[in-house]
């Protein structure tokens, strides 16, 4: 057993002697390494810097704020591309919460942006409020100009006539029973909500039945845009002529009247009757309808919601609708075929165009005189 005992010893002091044996030679290769790693790791650091600043570089460009000085909100993309095809060149800013049918908007250098909301009263407002709470803008002193093509009433205007609005109306917001079970003597199936009959002013509980825009901008733009050339086509001159009253027959001007909102197409001297009727009612007889749409009372509550909360400014808004079809029918033709050959009619090119030609002014006398506009619409 003592022997056992003393060879193992021997055995551990020449393991230990032999391990530390190792040990020695590892701690002298690693301290030779260490220069090399110094020296990796100083170009390792070289290399990336490069990299690091372009990368902050980038994020500060992403984080930029932009504060432009007119905004133009168009519903779908033919009428975004009329200014889309002229403003250029353009810098474009993705914003999570708009339509995914157009995630972008875009911005060039005088200060002039475009956005396309999708097109219905759902669509322009949340698009609008991704828009109003984005950080990536600063709209506090922006100019919104919502600009459209819409049906036109032939007794204010025709195709290719272009409007400006001092009244937005929801033409939705309202009771309806089945026309065909209504009283004799109405002549659609609409009231107002807890109105008596069809003529009485309703409560306006909604909020949002009708909105009245700043008059001195529409004064100004009209006066800016009154005397443009507007564009025509001989389809649209060939459906003028089928009406025997003016202006649905005459060619196409610049005019001051007012717009409704519903997100259904309609057609119809009933149904046009009623909206003239309806615009009068909430408007105290201040209102004067000549066009339907189907968005721009969604887009105004959505701005009205960002104006709340300092975001925007109510008094910077205007509304530009161009004629691409008649509300109802002329003589000898049915409002279902009204309705279903809309795009026979011929507006729709032209009202695209003019809404250029009839809203330029206004983009350009804002951006080329910011001095004066800055503050506010400048006095007269």
């Amino acid at each position: 057993m003592k022997t056992r005992h003393c060879l193992t010893d021997i055995q551990r002091r020449r393991t230990l002697t032999a391990f530390n044996a190792l040990a020695i030679s590892t701690a002298a290769v690693l301290l030779s390494l260490l220069p090399a790693v110094a020296s990796a790791q100083t170009q390792a650091q070289t290399q990336t810097q490069p990299h690091s600043a372009t990368h902050k570089s980038a994020a500060a460009h992403t984080a930029q704020v932009i504060a432009p000085k007119v905004m133009i909100v168009s519903m779908f993309g033919p009428e975004g591309k009329v200014w889309l095809d002229k403003l250029g060149p353009w810098q474009e800013i993705r914003v999570p919460g708009l339509s995914p049918d157009y995630p972008i908007v875009r911005c060039n250098e005088m200060g002039v942006c475009v956005m396309t909301t999708g097109m219905g009263h759902a669509n322009a407002a949340a698009s609008t409020m991704a828009l109003t709470f984005s950080p990536r803008f600063d709209l506090r002193y922006t100019y919104f100009l919502i600009a459209g093509v819409a049906g036109i009433d032939p007794a204010r205007g025709t195709l290719g006539t272009a409007t400006w609005a001092n009244y937005l109306v929801d033409f939705d917001i309202q009771w309806e029973v089945d026309s065909r079970e209504a009283p004799p003597n109405w002549t659609t199936g609409y009231l107002g909500i807890f109105a008596k009959n069809q003529s009485d002013k309703p409560p306006l509980e909604y909020r949002t039945e009708v909105f009245e825009l700043n008059h001195r901008l529409t004064d100004a733009a009209l006066a800016l845009s009154r005397d443009v050339e507007l564009a025509d086509a001989s389809q649209a001159q060939a459906t003028r002529a089928k009406y025997d009253y003016a202006p649905a027959n005459q060619t196409p001007r610049v005019v001051q009247c007012d717009t409704l909102s519903g997100d259904t197409w309609w057609s119809g001297n009933a149904m046009g009757e009623r909206a003239r009727e309806w615009t009068r009612i909430v408007t105290d007889g201040k209102g004067n309808y000549c066009t339907t749409q189907q968005e721009d009372n969604a887009t105004y509550e959505a701005l009205k919601r960002a104006a709340s909360a300092e975001r925007v400014d109510l008094q910077r808004v205007a509304v530009l609708r161009t004629g691409a079809d008649f509300d109802r029918p002329p003589k000898g033709v049915s409002s279902l075929d009204n309705l279903l050959n809309t795009n026979e009619q011929g507006g729709g090119d032209i009202a695209l165009a003019n809404l250029y030609r009839a809203g330029s002014p206004l983009v350009q006398s804002i951006v080329t005189q910011w001095s004066e506009w800055q503050k506010g619409v400048p006095a007269k």
